[in-house]
């Protein structure tokens, strides 16, 4: 507690004034959590005090909160780039990130309990610098982190505004950003060691070496390429829900089972099933084998059955026997763009909607892929398959755009369906007139 408050005093966070007589003053508190690594051992004792963000009032305490974070795409994709040009992925951490942030509005918070100083008068802080909890913290310290970035020749990316390239002749640097988590590589290795060197002058910086674990995603650099996984976390969801006992099955869900709402059955603990739900939606990140089963599952969240659940158990045991299964992404130098879609049709027993589902490649690398339930009845097989496609189209766009950044073009993206009758529709557009 005592080394968090030596942080706000080296920062100049605070300064001790009178308390404000029509001025909001926000509450302190202290949070306390242990710091793993990707093996579940305890790194470090973090003690981190908060103000009570939800005391603040909209248009005195705060105006603009709006942070961007980085997409898990955007992620896949720096790590199939990296592959790609067989460059090495460092991370660094900022120690009390939030503290960097330069704050706009007038803010008071109490002073933190267990260290009041004792004065004449009824004393608070006053903030100069972003402090953890607050609403406008994650803008503040973006703001800040940008601005320092942009400053030393850094090029903010046009589609996804975390990820900031540097540019010294034919090699290049990527940053990407996840809040106070930073990665980064480049094609020369001296433009790393200078990025490292930029950063701790002028932020405390812990420098982490070599990525291995990133947001829940353990990372594996080797010679042949990229391995991500999620092996650990995937060992906590079935220690969590108790089903590391049992036998296994060899797929997620069965092919020839239509679940629906029924009504009829046996009702289950609805926060259980929302969990489990929750925590396997998470592991999709890296597990693409078993999100058109989850997201199947995840419609009956309200008012869920013992079939439901069932569905969802029969999850679990598959993924007891895939544990070590993720992503693999090679080092070649196939880096094409493309997009695979399809469609069922009236695959949803209650409302007749299709299904749609797609997977975008760079290369060998699988970088992006969804399934979701289309908002519309389709009326035949061909329109599923159309909206399906043009799902998978904007988020193709998306992907091109975004890799304009990496100075990667490409023409002509192709998307493989196999519906003929959408193919010849996407082939030849009817434009109508606005009437």
């Amino acid at each position: 507690m005592q080394e968090e408050l030596n942080q706000f005093e080296r920062n100049k966070v605070w300064e001790l004034v009178q308390r404000p007589t029509h001025q909001n003053v926000i509450g302190t508190k202290w949070v306390f959590r242990n710091k793993m690594n990707e093996e579940g051992s305890v790194v470090r004792n973090k003690a981190r005090l908060v103000a009570k963000g939800y005391c603040q009032e909209e248009g005195i305490d705060f105006d603009e909160t709006f942070a961007p974070v980085a997409r898990l795409e955007a992620i896949r994709m720096f790590h199939a780039y990296a592959a790609h040009k067989n460059f090495i992925v460092y991370q660094m951490d900022v120690k009390s990130a939030f503290l960097n942030g330069l704050l706009e509005e007038e803010v008071y918070v109490e002073q933190p309990p267990g260290f009041e100083q004792k004065t004449l008068g009824d004393d608070v802080y006053k903030l100069k610098k972003a402090l953890y909890g607050l609403k406008q913290a994650p803008r503040a310290w973006y703001d800040r982190l940008s601005s320092f970035l942009l400053q030393n020749g850094f090029i903010r990316g046009k589609v996804d505004t975390t990820l900031f390239v540097f540019e010294k002749g034919q090699d290049c640097l990527l940053v990407q950003i996840y809040v106070d988590d930073i990665i980064f590589g480049a094609t020369n290795d001296s433009l790393c060691k200078k990025f490292s060197k930029l950063m701790q002058g002028e932020f405390e910086m812990s420098m982490m070496g070599e990525l291995n674990f990133f947001l829940g995603l353990q990372i594996k650099q080797c010679q042949e390429g990229i391995y991500i996984s999620q092996s650990k976390y995937t060992k906590e969801l079935l220690k969590k829900f108790g089903i590391e006992e049992g036998r296994t099955v060899s797929t997620p869900m069965a092919t020839n089972v239509k679940i629906d709402k029924d009504e009829k059955g046996k009702t289950v603990d609805e926060s259980k099933y929302r969990g489990m739900i929750g925590s396997l939606l998470y592991l999709t990140a890296s597990r693409p084998d078993i999100l058109h089963a989850v997201c199947l599952c995840a419609r009956f969240q309200s008012n869920p059955k013992e079939s439901h659940m069932s569905a969802v158990k029969r999850i679990f045991r598959y993924l007891k026997g895939t544990i070590q299964y993720g992503l693999f992404y090679p080092k070649n130098e196939n880096f094409s763009l493309k997009g695979y879609s399809d469609s069922d049709y009236a695959g949803n027993v209650d409302d007749r909607k299709s299904t749609s589902g797609s997977c975008q490649f760079l290369g060998d690398c699988l970088v992006s892929w969804f399934s979701k339930k289309q908002n519309c009845v389709s009326l035949s097989t061909a329109e599923a398959e159309y909206i399906s496609a043009a799902f998978c189209c904007t988020q193709l766009l998306w992907m091109k755009q975004t890799l304009a950044d990496y100075k990667c073009s490409f023409e002509n993206v192709p998307i493989f369906c196999d519906n003929i009758s959408a193919i010849n529709i996407a082939q030849n557009p009817v434009h109508h007139n606005r009437i």
